[in-house]
């Protein structure tokens, strides 16, 4: 018998612990992304885990900025960010407040919405690739810095909410080197997956970007 996802919002408790507690807890969770054109629900199969400033790799290292004020706000909130001047990437805020850390939502299985999400990821060759990498994921589910700072542990019917859903028993999770992440902060191995799932991205070192002449 397949068992039923649990529907319950995640509390803010949840989100109020350490990020490499949090990280490998999300897998098997359920996002829900609520849109004028329907709902489109995720199953997380990849995140990845960014400690604030006791970590080079975060977009907190440095401190507090405009762009990642949200990081350094309540546990249980989305942080989006843009980047290559092209992709949005959404994060998940945890920790106790003023901590910055964060969760990359890598990832997914879409098991809700999957004809609105085909509309937003037209290159996508099946299903399994409509949520396979961050700006991906965000791309399927019409994620942009519109929704930085949204709630995403409230009972109410958010724009995106993050369900109980079944989690990934702990020897069905794996972790390696974060993906495409330079300096100290590649040699963390704080990215975790689902062993053997096909949503799951591959692995990529980081490469320099080349200036254009």
């Amino acid at each position: 018998m397949i068992a039923t996802p649990d529907r319950t919002p995640l509390s803010r408790e949840f989100f109020d612990r350490p990020v490499l507690d949090v990280a490998p807890d999300l897998l098997g969770r359920i996002l829900v992304r609520t849109t004028p054109d329907g709902p489109i629900a995720l199953r997380l199969t990849e995140v990845e885990a960014y400690d604030g400033s006791d970590d080079s790799g975060s977009h907190a290292y440095r401190g507090r900025t405009a762009r990642n004020n949200v990081m350094f706000g309540p546990p249980g909130h989305v942080y989006v960010y843009f980047t290559y001047g092209m992709w949005f990437c959404m994060n998940l805020v945890c920790g106790p407040e003023n901590k910055a850390s964060a969760v990359l939502l890598r990832a997914g299985e879409i098991i809700e919405g999957a004809e609105l999400a085909r509309t937003r990821r037209l290159s996508a060759r099946n299903d399994k690739e409509l949520a396979k990498g961050p700006a991906r994921l965000a791309t399927a589910l019409g994620v942009d810095r519109s929704l930085d700072g949204t709630d995403a542990c409230t009972p109410e019917d958010t724009p995106l909410r993050m369900l109980t859903g079944i989690p990934v028993p702990s020897d069905q999770v794996l972790n390696g080197p974060r993906t495409g992440v330079s300096g100290d902060g590649a040699v963390h191995p704080w990215r975790f997956w689902v062993a053997n799932d096909p949503t799951v991205s591959p692995y990529r070192a980081h490469v320099p970007r080349r200036r254009r002449s």
